[in-house]
């Protein structure tokens, strides 16, 4: 067989190409990488491909957890605040509750009752950067607004436990059947005071829901009513009374018929509205939450939430019956009802329902703060998970795409001595002209 000059130059420079292509690649994996494209290693840079979208979602999951800690930290310490500024509340209700105290007693308390609310409302306003902690899914909105000028707001009695047992129709002490949290106050032409449930039209004696309803013994409210406005079994009823007609949203009484001039004269006694001159605390959030998913799959409302809205911190009212959502502001506003009372110089009032507000005010908050901190709890948990999986995920991607040092250098040299043996031999049997080329 003849083998002509022009193949052997061509199987040469072929042979002597794909020696330098193979030293290009070796030198390509000096960056550490032995993974440039599909054809590599096909099966490793699928690999390849997969640890590396698990490690770009893994870092997503961790900027929430980062996030979400820090958002809730700053909330934490905001409703701790709130908490401490309740417990002082507390304390300065109680001192007004002492009837030795002399009127510009009480109206310094009152300042510095509503000096505690303001401060209140101003930590409930907190932001971390121009997000508001508080405003649930409009938290651009500053959550909460104090009105420039006080408003008439209905007077309440807020009940303590067994008040709300009873009333709810529990058939024992502390059975959790306590829907009745407050009554709505009336003022009778004879100089007597009245409570009314509103779920229900029936309306008490001020004595009877103060006193006279722990001596009975069958627990059966509707026996010991002094009347109803809402349609009863066996009773006729005046009216039908529904509390959303005759108050706004935030207790203030509405003009006209149906509000301030409201009046029904019920078992011979004309029955009217109390009312309050108060400030009155808004909300102009909303109740949605904000989540920030920290683990594949759907998002879990109970553990992916980290935000409390005013409707968690501040719970609900008389005013909020029928109400979806929430005011957001209803303990705020009995708070603000306290100063007023206060201000008025009412010590026997302070001394009771002043403090059942503040106790509860103070539990609502608390419980706000309690399941936040379980939240908390959890995205820490998960921090620590993500920054295992995020390692794992590490060295997945090195095993399959790092280069072997070692390996590589040896195979450089190797292939760097082929070339250059290739290229001496070259020039002894290649025509000189193509020699002279490739030296």
């Amino acid at each position: 067989m003849r083998i002509a000059s022009t193949m052997m130059s061509h199987n040469y420079l072929k042979q002597l190409n794909g020696t330098y292509e193979q030293y290009a690649k070796l030198m390509e994996q000096s960056d550490g990488s032995k993974l440039h494209r599909a054809s590599d290693d096909a099966v490793g840079y699928s690999k390849y491909l997969r640890y590396q979208n698990n490690k770009i979602g893994n870092e997503q999951y961790q900027d929430n957890v980062s996030t979400a800690t820090s958002w809730m930290k700053n909330a934490d310490a905001a409703l701790v605040n709130v908490t401490d500024l309740l417990q002082t509340f507390k304390a300065k209700t109680e001192q007004a509750a002492n009837s030795t105290n002399n009127t510009s007693d009480w109206q310094d308390i009152a300042k510095e009752l509503l000096a505690n609310v303001q401060e209140q409302v101003a930590d409930l306003n907190t932001q971390i950067g121009d997000r508001f902690l508080f405003a649930g899914q409009k938290d651009t909105t500053m959550p909460f607004t104090i009105t420039d000028d006080k408003m008439d707001r209905g007077e309440t009695r807020t009940l303590d436990e067994k008040q709300q047992a009873f009333f709810s129709g529990a058939t024992e002490w502390g059975e959790e059947n306590t829907t009745m949290k407050q009554m709505l106050k009336l003022n009778g032409d004879d100089g007597n005071v009245y409570y009314m449930n509103v779920q229900t039209g029936d309306i008490f004696t001020e004595d009877f829901v103060v006193n006279g309803y722990k001596n009975e013994t069958k627990f059966d409210p509707a026996a010991q009513r002094f009347a109803t406005l809402n349609t009863a079994p066996g009773i006729t009823p005046t009216t039908k009374f529904d509390i959303s007609d005759h108050f706004d949203e935030y207790g203030v009484i509405k003009e006209g018929a149906d509000g301030r001039e409201w009046n029904k004269t019920v078992n011979g006694v004309k029955l009217t509205f109390a009312t309050t001159k108060q400030y009155i605390v808004k909300y102009n959030g909303d109740d949605k939450y904000i989540s920030m998913v920290k683990k594949n799959g759907g998002v879990d409302q109970a553990t992916d939430t980290v935000n409390v809205t005013g409707q968690d911190i501040n719970g609900t009212d008389i005013f909020d019956v029928g109400k979806n959502p929430a005011t957001g502001t209803a303990m705020l506003n009995q708070l603000m009802y306290t100063v007023a009372k206060v201000e008025a110089c009412d010590y026997h009032w302070a001394g009771q329902e002043g403090m059942t507000i503040a106790d509860t005010a103070h539990a609502t908050v608390l419980g706000a703060e309690t399941k936040m901190a379980a939240r908390q709890q959890a995205y820490t948990a998960a921090s620590g998970m993500l920054t295992t999986q995020n390692e794992s995920i590490t060295s997945d991607i090195t095993d399959v795409s790092s280069t072997d040092v070692a390996y590589l250098a040896t195979k450089l040299m190797e292939y760097q001595t082929i070339y250059s043996m290739s290229l001496s031999v070259g020039s002894k049997i290649l025509p000189g002209s193509l020699a002279d080329y490739l030296n």
